[in-house]
């Protein structure tokens, strides 16, 4: 487009770097049809519009602006909120820009969670059922080692419950709520397809204070239902639609970490110990957290320490939340445990001595 032209149309004295409507639409990205929108949403106004025929140039700095809009419409900014960008100076317009990305981020935090609960729902199109029968007592203590990690933050709705995780050998029982995972394995018949639901803490809960008699349970799991039989007594529920995360990787990690260091202790004595040791506390997030300092003596015994000890050798040490390790020192067992450490930066592991089927990880604190 020449200076000539322009003049020619009637607009004297219009600056050569006027661009048109296709020109703009080509460098910017955005079509014809939306810089007409946008003109009529008063968002990007051109610079100028000929009376006769209606049409619309832009200036460079229009060029430039159409850009912008151009980048915020491909990750979804509302007109309004492209407008105020436009309008507004540099560090209110990058405010704008973070708070859209906030708003995209809880957007797709949650479309996660519906698509995990519609994978499941789609899974219950088909609707085998898997039987896993085991004693009540054997399921009432496997039930009561793991129920203490069960998650509660709304966030992570997924780890509200219990997985029971069903295959040909047998059924594993897991919970976790980040910082800690206790897992359950127990040798069972299993009639059915493999399959993995997760059981509520309710109908956990319901299941382990139901009056305990010497007698054989099936649990019979389905997608849509997972129910407790026993003689004269039924307990059901409906599992959790969600994916539980796959807590073989926990197993995995601490099963190639190498040899850790093991001390066998007393489950009493060392809660005892360790609920009559100094108080070590951590602030994290503006939260106060009281921790338990473990560390292997010479000698291969468990010494908990203060704060001080361990700020000073905290390679030596392994610090964990104390509530959580009194917690799995008593869901775990009486009499003697194994304790494992593996330095500072992995899991702490409780276990009963040449037992793997059940155990516990809680994940260390660094100071």
């Amino acid at each position: 487009m020449t200076l000539d032209l322009l003049e020619a149309s009637g607009f004297h004295g219009v600056e050569s770097d006027m661009r048109s409507i296709g020109e703009t639409a080509r460098t910017s990205g955005l079509t014809v049809s939306a810089l007409r929108f946008y003109d009529r949403a008063g968002v990007l106004v051109p610079a100028v519009v000929d009376p006769d025929n209606g049409y619309r140039w832009y200036s460079v700095q229009q060029v430039d602006q159409a850009r912008l809009v151009a980048g915020l419409r491909r990750v979804g900014m509302p007109v309004a909120d492209i407008a105020a960008v436009l309008r507004a100076d540099r560090a209110v317009a990058h405010e704008l820009l973070d708070r859209h990305l906030r708003r995209l981020e809880d957007g797709l935090a949650d479309a996660r969670r519906e698509l995990s609960r519609v994978h499941t729902l789609l899974d219950t199109q088909e609707n085998p059922m898997t039987t896993v029968t085991l004693s009540r007592a054997v399921l009432a203590a496997a039930l009561g080692s793991v129920r203490f990690a069960v998650g509660h933050d709304p966030e992570l709705p997924m780890l509200a419950g219990v997985l029971v995780d069903a295959d040909a050998d047998g059924v594993t029982f897991v919970a976790t709520d980040r910082y800690r995972m206790a897992i359950h394995r127990e040798p069972a018949t299993v009639d059915g397809p493999a399959t993995r639901l997760i059981a509520p803490a309710s109908w956990v809960d319901r299941l382990r204070n139901h009056p305990e008699q010497d007698e054989p349970v099936s649990l019979q799991l389905k997608k849509v239902e997972i129910e407790a039989v026993g003689d004269g007594w039924t307990i059901k529920d409906t599992p959790l639609a969600y994916d539980y995360p796959d807590y073989r990787r926990a197993v995995q990690t601490r099963t190639v970490a190498g040899s850790p260091r093991r001390a066998s202790v007393d489950a009493a004595a060392l809660r005892a110990t360790v609920s009559g040791a100094p108080r070590v506390v951590h602030s994290y997030e503006g939260v106060d957290h009281e921790l338990a300092v473990l560390a292997v003596d010479a000698e291969g015994r468990i010494d908990v320490v203060g704060a001080e000890e361990w700020r000073a050798g905290q390679d030596r040490h392994v610090a964990v939340n104390r509530e959580f390790l009194l917690e799995a020192l008593s869901a775990v067992s009486e009499g003697q445990l194994v304790l494992e450490l593996d330095g500072p930066i992995r899991p702490l592991a409780v276990r009963r001595p040449a037992d793997d089927r059940a155990y516990s990880l809680l994940m260390p604190v660094k100071p």
